[in-house]
C-alpha cells in the first residue's frame, strides 16, 4: 500500500483498554443518583458514542448535566489507575512512526480525557495530531471528524487508512472513503463488524503491520 501516507486510530478499543475505568465510573455514577447499576457488558455496548450519549440511556434527562459533572470528575481518576495499552501498540506504533506516516488520533472521547490517556499511556510522541469530537458539529458515525483529518494534512481518501474497533468506525470510513480496518478488540461484536464490510477485519492491532 505504498501510496498511504496518513494512519488514522480511534482511541478506545483500538489503542487502549479503558472499559475497567469507564465501567467503574459509570456505576459509581448511578449510585450517587440512585440509578440502578449495569452489568460490565451493558455498559461496554454503549461505549463509543461519547460520555453524554453513555449516560443518557439510563437516567433522567433532568439528571445529565449532574452526572456528567459526577462522572468526569471520577472519570479523571479512574483512568490513572484502570487503563492499559493493549499489547505490542508501542511496538507497532514505533514501527510506523520510523516509516514516514503521519499518525493521528480521532476519537468521540471528550477531548480532556484522550489527552489524559494518551500522555499517561506515553502514547503522545507519537501522533502528529488529536482531534476528538467535542471540537466538532458531528460525532461518528458521521464522517467529519475523518474528513477535517485528511484536509489539515492535505491528502486524499485513498493515501489514507483508519483504523478502529466499532461499526460506527466502519461507518465513519466508508462515509470518508476511506479504507477502513477493524480490529475486533472494542465494543462491536465480530458478527455486528462484519455486516459493515469494512476493508479488513483483524484480531489484535499488530495484524496491521501485515496489511502495510
Amino acid at each position: 500500500m505504498k501510496e498511504i501516507r496518513l494512519i488514522i486510530f480511534d482511541l478506545d478499543g483500538t489503542l487502549v483498554d479503558a472499559y475497567p475505568a469507564i465501567i467503574k465510573s459509570f456505576n459509581y455514577t448511578m449510585q450517587r443518583l440512585n440509578y440502578p447499576t449495569q452489568s460490565d457488558l451493558t455498559i461496554r455496548r454503549c461505549v463509543g458514542w461519547g460520555d453524554e450519549n453513555l449516560l443518557k440511556p439510563f437516567i433522567k434527562r433532568k439528571d445529565l448535566n449532574r452526572a456528567l459533572l459526577i462522572y468526569r470528575r471520577h472519570h479523571k481518576r479512574a483512568l490513572l489507575k484502570d487503563t492499559r495499552i493493549f499489547t505490542h501498540v508501542h511496538k507497532v506504533l514505533n514501527y510506523l512512526k520510523g516509516q514516514d506516516y503521519k499518525l493521528v488520533v480521532a476519537s468521540n472521547r471528550p477531548t480532556q480525557f484522550s489527552q489524559i490517556l494518551i500522555r499517561h499511556l506515553g502514547l503522545k510522541k507519537y501522533f502528529d495530531y488529536i482531534l476528538c469530537a467535542d471540537r466538532l458539529k458531528n460525532i461518528k458515525p458521521h464522517p467529519e471528524i475523518l474528513n477535517k483529518i485528511m484536509q489539515r494534512f492535505k491528502v486524499a481518501p485513498q493515501q489514507a487508512i483508519y483504523v478502529g474497533d466499532m461499526t460506527i468506525d466502519a461507518q465513519a470510513g466508508r462515509g470518508a472513503r476511506v479504507k477502513t480496518i477493524i480490529v475486533t478488540t472494542g465494543s462491536s461484536t465480530r458478527g455486528q463488524i462484519h455486516k459493515e464490510k469494512p476493508y479488513r477485519v483483524i484480531r489484535k492491532i499488530t495484524d496491521l503491520l501485515k496489511i502495510l
